[in-house]
């Protein structure tokens, strides 16, 4: 087992549940695991075992109802919005399912949006939306927004916001899910680039080509590690 000084991140014993009424609804059980950094993890398993939960978690964008999480050292689980707020926009890249693009900023400006937050110099924005651009092969779309963006357009804009604070920790929920295979095949290539980086990238997914991609599988079933292959 890796230990908590040498993991990226460590789960130890994570479990997450909702109360619906009177039902309680355990979405993950007692979910304990570790990464190295610079790793490529996929979380497989199927709709409702949990992945989207897990990620949340591990991203600190929700907290367990039991258990811990550590990332870089840190235990979310303790750290008030504050603190995970800035951690988030300093430490880690999101990628969802459907984009989540400010849909009046233009694809330049989506890009720009976390840099501004961190309030990086307006002539390192300018550079660094250029280079994610041409990563994502995208300069020419700079100044339109998304509603003029195919599908899988938006989702390479997604992965350049992502990208924006140049984060050590990449997740992406089922990138490729609403996609068609060409434009799939688009954002694989994105992925394979982030491994050839050094990322430490987390994506759940049901897709085989990223799973090619993995160092590491984490296998949810009904909210429980069913299988852990390194």
């Amino acid at each position: 087992m890796t230990t908590e000084d040498d993991a990226f991140i460590l789960a130890q014993a994570v479990g997450k549940s909702y109360q619906l009424g009177s039902e309680k609804l355990d979405v993950l059980k007692d979910v304990t695991f570790s990464i190295l950094k610079a790793k490529f993890v996929v979380i497989s398993g199927p709709s409702g075992s949990g992945k989207t939960t897990l990620l949340n978690i591990i991203g600190g964008l929700d907290k367990p109802t039991s258990g811990q999480i550590f990332v870089e050292g840190e235990d979310l689980t303790v750290k008030d919005e504050d603190f995970l707020s800035d951690f988030r926009c300093n430490n880690i890249g999101f990628v969802f399912q459907a984009y989540n693009l400010v849909s009046t900023l233009t694809v330049a400006e989506n890009v720009a949006f976390p840099m501004e937050w961190t309030r990086k110099p307006e002539e390192e924005i300018e550079k660094r939306i250029n280079e994610l651009l041409e990563t994502v092969g995208l300069q020419n779309r700079a100044n339109h927004f998304p509603s003029q963006l195919s599908g899988g357009e938006q989702q390479r804009v997604a992965f350049a916001r992502a990208l924006a604070n140049d984060p050590q920790l990449i997740l992406a929920d089922e990138p490729t899910g609403n996609l068609d295979e060409k434009n799939a095949q688009k954002i694989i290539q994105v992925l394979q680039l982030l491994k050839e980086e050094g990322k430490t990238v987390i994506v759940s997914t049901h897709d085989l080509l990223i799973k090619q991609l993995a160092d590491q599988v984490l296998c949810l079933e009904e909210g429980k590690l069913a299988s852990e292959n390194e």
